[in-house]
């Protein structure tokens, strides 16, 4: 019997001491959940990795957005300075012309009334009043290029220089023969009209405009050290006036062309 009790001490003995080392080991440290544990730590830094880049991509397209749109704004504020000016030339243009209307009628009026009162037939010379004949062929070339008819008009313009040279519409009608030749594109044809005007007419007020013309002209056909110095030229010597400025401008937008 005492064997028999020694023997069931010593069984009950090794199942507490079995089932104290069962409770002992903790959960965590089972290999699979440690195992799981590590994935998702080194999924969770990948993440964080891939979401930290997409930022930086992120980042960095909308810097490059930035630069286009500052870009597109600098375009923008160059196609608004070139309109201004080309709206500002045309507003010019058209004040010249009615301040030149206006003369001629003026002088119609007086050479009229000067012929009725001493008999005099009007002739060019001495300064006197263009003839009748002479102010209505200006008048229809000049006509011809305010409705956009240039081919017409620059054919106009042409009789009216040969018909009469001597006027003194002649140098506004060389003048606006070379401006129906530069809307019309025919650069080199409106570039030697103009020149005529300062050759030719060098007392002409419309000296200053075609000498800026001419470095339009010259601008086009992509002349541009000629096109520097005349705009230049043009901006020194007629600083205060629309073709001093109009020259300025455009000697600016060469600079920004890096011509």
């Amino acid at each position: 019997m005492i064997f028999r009790a020694a023997f069931s001490l010593t069984g009950t003995c090794l199942v507490a001491l079995a089932m104290m080392g069962c409770a002992g080991t903790p959960p965590d440290e089972d290999p699979v959940q440690i195992k799981q544990k590590d994935l998702d730590t080194r999924l969770a830094r990948i993440e964080r990795v891939v979401a930290n880049q997409s930022l930086l991509d992120l980042a960095n397209q909308g810097e490059s957005l930035r630069t286009d749109l500052r870009a597109l704004h600098n375009d923008v504020d160059q196609l608004t300075n070139s309109l201004e000016a080309s709206r500002k030339q045309q507003r010019d243009l058209y004040a010249d012309v009615d301040r030149r209307m206006k003369s001629l009628e003026a002088r119609g009026v007086g050479g009229t009334v000067a012929a009725a009162g001493s008999g005099d037939t009007g002739s060019a010379a001495g300064g006197s009043s263009p003839p009748a004949s002479d102010d209505k062929a200006y008048q229809a070339a000049f006509a011809l290029l305010k409705d956009s008819l240039y081919d017409r008009a620059i054919a106009a313009f042409q009789k009216f220089l040969a018909s009469y040279p001597d006027s003194q519409l002649a140098d506004n009608a060389q003048y606006w023969l070379g401006e129906a030749n530069y809307v019309n594109r025919s650069f080199p044809e409106a570039q030697a009209a103009f020149q005529k005007v300062v050759d030719k007419y060098p007392q002409s007020r419309k000296r200053p405009d075609a000498l800026l013309k001419i470095g339009y002209c010259q601008y086009e056909l992509n002349q541009w050290e000629a096109a520097k110095d005349t705009l230049s030229k043009v901006a020194t010597q007629f600083t205060d006036t629309p073709a001093g400025r109009l020259a300025r401008q455009r000697l600016d937008k060469m600079a920004a062309e890096k011509h």
